[in-house]
């Protein structure tokens, strides 16, 4: 059905309903990464916050809209290495946390199933799981077809079936996704046009994220440890990683925050600050925090 113009010229637009900040539901986004990156920890911590009403359910801070029923599909590990991250992640909450994500949160291992949402079956049985979510999770993408990952054709007729799912279930979709061995190389992880494949997986969803180790540099000019200052340094780098957003449709982009992991890979928030050796090489001394991105790195 058309839009009625004249209505849209004198009525208050509808209200837009955000997953979390910028990703707007019934959409499709993507969270690009290079592999042990720990995208997956940073998904599930994501979806859990959605399935969990309670404060205490958002360990990544990101301030979900409100609580609804999740849809993971785990492509990529078995059902054992799954259970042991939630379990891990699981340590964090309160039992009415866990009790709230348990009632909203579907956990799908589909490792070896072939599964092609390409095909009718598939597409049919993934939109009977989804209808009523809130969010559905493809992790990863690889693993929910069987085209040709570098045609822009191939991936455009993709991102269109996701659409379709978005409508069909009233779900967003999120796919996970790797970036391209040049971007995984030279530390580009966070630019829009990192992911591996054609560049249609980016332009045509409206929503990208990205995780990203911290690099050597960054390591230098960051500190941990607010009493003196110290800089991360290249021996305790990899517990670091930066999450952020690349592509933007319907909102201001939010700045980066960092999470450290913890106990079984768990990403928590962490307060960064410019470390001491830093003064000498920059003009900004106020400390940043998460959340906060300093203009002269960027």
């Amino acid at each position: 059905m058309a839009i009625d113009i004249l209505a849209a010229f004198e009525n208050e637009p509808p209200h837009l309903d955000f997953i979390w900040p910028g990703f707007l539901a019934g959409t499709v986004g993507a969270l690009v990464a290079p592999g042990a990156t720990g995208k997956s920890y940073w998904a599930l911590e994501a979806v859990m916050s959605i399935a969990c009403s309670v404060t205490c359910g958002d360990l990544l801070k990101l301030g979900p809209a409100q609580t609804g029923r999740v849809v993971y599909l785990a492509g990529e590990d078995p059902e054992s290495v799954l259970i042991g991250r939630v379990h891990a992640i699981g340590q964090h909450f309160n039992q009415q946390a866990r009790q709230e994500i348990a009632s909203n949160l579907s956990l799908e291992p589909i490792m070896g199933r072939r599964l092609n949402v390409m095909a009718q079956p598939d597409l049919d049985w993934l939109i009977q799981l989804g209808v009523g979510a809130r969010l559905i999770v493809l992790d990863t993408l690889s693993r929910t077809h069987c085209l040709d990952e570098n045609s822009n054709g191939d991936m455009s007729r993709l991102v269109s079936t996701l659409e379709h799912i978005a409508v069909e279930t009233g779900a967003a979709i999120l796919y996970l996704h790797h970036v391209n061995k040049g971007s995984a190389r030279e530390g580009q992880a966070d630019q829009q046009q990192a992911a591996r494949g054609a560049s249609a997986l980016v332009d045509n969803v409206r929503w990208c994220g990205f995780v990203a180790k911290m690099s050597e540099s960054e390591a230098k000019k960051l500190s941990d440890r607010p009493y003196d200052r110290q800089p991360v340094g290249n021996d305790r780098r990899g517990f670091f990683v930066r999450y952020g957003v690349s592509k933007q449709n319907y909102a201001l982009v939010e700045a980066d925050k960092w999470y450290e992991r913890g106990d079984g890979g768990v990403l928590l928030p962490v307060d960064l600050s410019a470390s001491r050796n830093n003064d000498n090489n920059s003009k900004k001394t106020t400390p940043f925090r998460v959340g906060e991105v300093d203009e002269e790195r960027w």
